[in-house]
């Protein structure tokens, strides 16, 4: 009895030897990473099972025994907690840490910024662009439906999920926003909404302007006045690209869905994105009796009532342009 007492008792100190030695080499930091590095990128591919795990831990160079790594897992019963995604493993961090990160999808963030007053196409070659972005696009989206901002998201988010990001912000938003719209604006939907703040959006890059701006365009709508909103001219000519020249005569008086000098009201569709600012700025213009507005030389512009006004503020934009071209000769 004393023999078999004796050794139950040896197996338990070398179990508890065992266990100690393993939780003392999955919790010691590991040796730095290469080169000085801070940390290290490493892709865990979904479905590869643990010992698919620890041996791309291992080929990364941030475990240095796969097996122990995968014995340690076990014994902490986490294995199906682990997360497949692309992690930043920091210089010496212990097998433990490592399972943590795998454990609570600390995952490392990408992010696709989106200017406002891009168009959808331009959106879409940006999209397309993105090194870490997986799939394509089946098709250009709809002019105005995807709202300019930042997007976060993790390797082997899709292009059509980053879009559909983009898609259910903007339609989240207008819907939001038109809920709490003033009163007596002259828009009959959200998508009224959208094409006139894809228009206020091009008009002016100074945020506080924007409600002014918007303003005017509410004022001329309600007196059945055309928008006369050169924008919308290049986007019929260029689809929104920069002209790099000015508007031609031509193109002022050519009977387009877009030239807003002919047609009455707004035009079919938005001709850019527009973002919150701008969409907010539609929705609860400035309080302002304004018809015209022509640019001042310093990114913004003058405003005006009456025609006569308006003429007197161009005469004095032209004698600076001239003035300009004097003083560049």
């Amino acid at each position: 009895m004393a023999r078999i007492l004796a050794f139950l008792l040896a197996l338990a100190l070398l179990a508890a030897g065992v266990l100690a030695w393993e939780s003392f080499n999955f919790n010691a930091a590991r040796p730095a990473a290469a080169n000085g590095a801070a940390e290290t990128d490493v892709l865990i591919t979904p479905g590869i099972g643990l010992k698919g795990v620890a041996d791309t831990l291992k080929e990364a160079g941030v475990v240095e025994n796969p097996g122990l790594f995968m014995i340690g897992v076990r014994v902490r019963r986490t294995t199906e907690k682990l997360k497949a995604g692309e992690y930043a493993i920091p210089s010496r961090a212990s097998m433990f840490d490592i399972m943590d990160i795998l454990i609570f999808g600390k995952a490392i963030q990408h992010k696709i910024t989106v200017a406002e007053g891009l168009t959808s196409q331009m959106i879409a070659k940006l999209v397309a662009a993105d090194p870490v972005l997986d799939g394509k696009l089946d098709a250009t989206p709809a002019e105005g439906t995807l709202l300019p901002e930042t997007y976060l998201f993790t390797r082997g988010t899709t292009r059509a999920q980053i879009v559909a990001r983009m898609k259910k912000a903007q339609d989240d938003l207008i819907a939001d926003l038109w809920a709490k719209r003033a009163a007596d604006l002259p828009l009959k939907s959200p998508q009224e909404a959208l094409i006139l703040a894809s228009i206020v959006e091009k008009e002016t890059s100074l945020p506080e302007e924007r409600r002014h701006i918007a303003a005017v365009f509410v004022n001329r709508l309600h007196l059945g006045m055309k928008l006369q909103s050169d924008p919308t001219i290049i986007y019929a000519v260029s689809g929104g690209y920069p002209l790099g020249r000015g508007i031609r005569q031509s193109e002022l008086v050519k009977a387009t869905a877009y030239n807003t000098y002919v047609i009455p009201g707004l035009p079919p569709t938005p001709i850019c994105n527009p973002g919150t600012d701008s969409i907010l700025a539609v929705l609860n213009p400035e309080t302002s009796k304004d018809l015209y507005f022509v640019a001042a030389g310093n990114s913004g512009h003058v405003f005006a009532v009456t025609q006569r006004d308006q003429d007197k503020n161009v005469a004095a934009l032209r004698a600076r342009e001239r003035a300009q071209r004097v003083g560049h000769k």
